[in-house]
């Protein structure tokens, strides 16, 4: 299967992910301001972002079952997490767990490591509790949850769909300047993420 397939079959199935719940959106005025918070969380917080764009980088680079496979693992199980914060089930090291998927991530970029998929599934999911968590605690109180749930699940889609983008532009030119590039970007990523945790610690 050709990376643009793969690109078209990963948005479909996020697509299909996100239906059920995106209708919550427009039923009424507070489920669409539940949806438009959930939407704005992943990327109001610069740990949030990095981390969903490495993924998105990492699955570029692993390809084939990887591109669609990778970032569609973190969604559901960030979706799960979600779900746990929600209900006020405690979760312990939150903050720090995001900061640790900032550093790994940016590093797995930064080395253009080739992980087999079912070990890269399972290194996202991982971390992608600690964001689904962070999500669902944070949910205002008044809004509905299914609502803003849809809201953060397609924002993160479409942080990974950018980082997926510009992980295949930079294979895409398959030179060592643009293979510098990525590995450039995750080591700046990997920095920001040192930089959050050392800020927590």
């Amino acid at each position: 299967m050709s990376s643009r397939k793969s690109v078209f079959r990963f948005i479909a199935l996020f697509a299909a992910l996100l239906l059920p719940t995106a209708a919550f959106a427009h039923v009424g005025h507070g489920d669409t301001a539940g949806f438009m918070h959930g939407f704005e969380h992943p990327a109001g917080g610069l740990d949030h972002a990095l981390a969903m764009i490495a993924v998105g980088m990492f699955a570029a680079n692993l390809g084939g079952r990887g591109l669609w496979a990778v970032p569609l693992t973190f969604v559901a199980v960030m979706a799960a997490g979600g779900a746990l914060g929600i209900a006020g089930i405690a979760v312990p090291f939150v903050e720090i767990g995001i900061a640790l998927s900032v550093v790994v991530l940016g590093l797995v970029v930064a080395l253009q490591w080739k992980s087999p998929v079912p070990l890269a599934m399972l290194l996202v999911g991982a971390f992608a509790i600690f964001h689904g968590y962070a999500h669902g605690a944070e949910m205002p109180a008044d809004t509905s949850g299914a609502a803003y749930a849809a809201g953060f699940m397609l924002a993160t889609a479409l942080l990974h769909v950018a980082g997926i983008a510009l992980g295949l532009g930079i294979a895409k030119n398959g030179n060592a300047y643009w293979a510098r590039t990525a590995q450039f970007g995750g080591a700046a990523i990997l920095l920001a993420g040192v930089a959050i945790l050392a800020g927590m610690i």
